[in-house]
């Protein structure tokens, strides 16, 4: 049998993903800085474009941690 759906501690998980990913981004963005003579053009664009995913999934936790205090 399924378990019941309990979203008491939606809002408090999705903080957790937006703190992390946010973590995450800066962690990026500090290595991008202080390595970037050190990475070749396809590790920089790579770490940008996970950096961009980042980015939109922030925006996208915060659109969820809205919906669910209005719940």
């Amino acid at each position: 049998m399924a378990k019941p759906d309990n979203r008491a501690d939606n809002e408090v998980h999705l903080q957790q993903h937006i703190d992390h990913t946010i973590a995450n981004l800066h962690e990026a963005q500090d290595y991008l800085e202080e390595h970037a003579d050190e990475l070749t053009p396809d590790e920089k664009q790579n770490i940008q474009a996970k950096n961009a995913g980042r980015k939109v999934s922030v925006k996208n936790f915060i659109v969820k941690k809205r919906d669910e205090a209005q719940k």
